[in-house]
């Protein structure tokens, strides 16, 4: 069993993130758009989680914890973890300057659920799907991670020729709001896969919305419109 969790990492793909682990905290580095999402981000999960004020909440693939942070901030007992260490290490270092207490663990979802089967009021699964090769473990670990009747939240990219325009041509190449290389097509998942993945493991989707960015104002906003590019899902554990 053990060797199977810990093959659902791409090693390129942690690489990737730990080489540029330093500057998760730049708000107008490479991680700038995280930074603006976050607090639309945070206030999905909290208006879905009826707040977080003493919740146990995971966070996986919590990177440098940007959004875990903001979660511990809003009064969540936080976990975070993540394949890269360097990423947790800055972390660590950053939430020694800011007070804010998160618990960070080295670890993949998958072998953390091993050890910690339903032992969170919320689990948090952001922008991490499309980096690993079996997503459908992830969703899986994420399940097995959460409270009958807690909540799962996941976000990702859907797999269409918007998302691809949008996501990699725009994004990366003639906007460069994140670096080249950031995005696999092919690892893009359709809602309906996601959906589909999720029931097989226990988890109903209650909502789901779209992640969208403003052209003039340059500003990012949700709207339940449409989810043709990023989107994000909340799913209840069933009991």
């Amino acid at each position: 069993m053990q060797q199977e969790t810990t093959q659902n990492i791409d090693a390129e793909e942690v690489q990737k993130f730990s080489s540029i682990a330093s500057r998760w905290w730049d708000t107008s580095g490479e991680f700038k758009p995280l930074h603006e999402i976050n607090p639309l981000r945070l206030n999905y999960i909290m208006d879905s989680a009826d707040g977080l004020f003493e919740k146990k909440v995971i966070d996986v693939g919590c990177g440098g914890g940007i959004l875990s942070e903001s979660m511990a901030k809003a009064g969540a007992n936080v976990t975070g973890i993540d394949a890269s260490k360097e990423a947790l290490q800055v972390a660590k270092l950053h939430g020694l300057e800011s007070g804010i207490k998160v618990d960070y663990h080295y670890s993949t979802a998958e072998d953390f659920a091993q050890q910690h089967a339903e032992a969170f009021d919320v689990v948090t699964c952001l922008e991490m799907l499309e980096h690993v090769p079996q997503p459908e473990k992830v969703i899986e670990a994420c399940s097995q991670l959460c409270k009958p009747g807690g909540l799962v939240f996941f976000s990702t990219l859907n797999k269409n020729i918007k998302a691809y325009l949008m996501a990699i041509v725009g994004a990366e190449y003639i906007m460069n709001i994140v670096p080249k290389g950031t995005h696999d097509f092919e690892k893009f998942i359709k809602p309906s896969e996601l959906l589909r993945s999720a029931e097989k493991v226990g988890l109903k989707a209650r909502s789901i919305t779209g992640l969208h960015l403003n052209p003039l104002s340059n500003a990012y906003y949700l709207s339940d419109k449409n989810v043709d590019v990023n989107y994000i899902v909340c799913c209840e554990k069933l009991a």
